[in-house]
C-alpha cells in the first residue's frame, strides 16, 4: 500500500497494490501493521455501506463526543467525489476541504481522522460506499453542516438541479451557527 499525505494534516489517501491476472485482481483494504507504521493507530469498530444513485449527495456529516468516528472510506462499485473538511479549531487548515475521486476503478481509499466533516456525492448509479469508522454511531453527537455552506466553497462536480439530498441533509445549518465540538 501507498499512503499518500494531503495538504491536510491528518487526511491521507492510501493506494493500495494490486494483483491482477487471467482470474481478476486482489488487493488488501486494510493491514493494521502497516496503517500503523503510516501513522493511522486506530481500532475500527464498525463498518457500514451505502448504496445511491447517481447525484446523491450525502453529507455535511461528523460525530462527536465519547464515540467521535474517524473513518476509511472507499467505494467498491461506481465512483464518488469524496469531501473532508477541516473543522478542528486549532487546526492550521480549518475550514479547509480536500476532495478526491473514489471509484471502483482508481481502488483508493481515504483516511479522515476526527475532527472532520464528511461528505460524497456518487457520480454513477448503484454506487456502494464503505466506511469503516473508529466509533459507534451515536445519534445524540452527530453533527452536520449544509453541503453548500458559503465557508467551504466546495465545489460539487454536478449542477445543483441534478444533486439529489435527504430532507435532513437540506436542513442542516452553516459553521458558524454550529456549536463545534472539535
Amino acid at each position: 500500500m501507498n499512503f499518500v499525505k494531503t495538504p491536510i494534516e491528518g487526511v491521507v489517501i492510501i493506494e493500495p497494490k494490486i494483483w491482477e491476472d487471467n482470474r481478476g485482481q486482489f488487493f488488501e483494504t486494510y493491514n493494521e501493521a502497516l496503517f500503523r507504521e503510516n501513522g493511522i493507530d486506530e481500532k475500527f469498530v464498525q463498518d457500514n455501506q451505502s448504496v445511491s444513485c447517481k447525484g446523491a449527495l450525502r453529507g455535511l456529516h461528523a460525530q462527536a463526543g465519547p464515540h467521535a468516528q474517524g473513518k476509511l472510506v472507499r467505494v467498491i462499485k461506481g465512483s464518488v467525489i469524496d469531501v473532508a473538511v477541516d473543522i478542528r479549531k486549532n487546526s492550521p487548515t480549518f475550514g479547509q476541504t480536500f476532495h478526491i475521486e473514489l471509484s471502483e476503478a482508481n481502488a483508493k481509499m481515504l483516511w479522515i481522522p476526527v475532527g472532520f466533516l464528511h461528505g460524497f456525492v456518487a457520480l454513477e448509479e448503484n454506487t456502494i460506499f464503505c466506511y469503516k469508522v473508529t466509533g459507534k454511531y451515536d445519534k445524540a453527537n452527530e453533527i452536520g453542516v449544509r453541503y453548500n455552506d458559503p465557508t467551504f466553497n466546495i465545489q460539487w462536480p454536478l449542477p445543483q438541479e441534478e444533486l439529489i439530498l435527504s430532507d435532513k441533509d437540506l436542513q442542516l445549518p452553516l459553521l458558524a451557527d454550529i456549536n463545534n465540538p472539535f
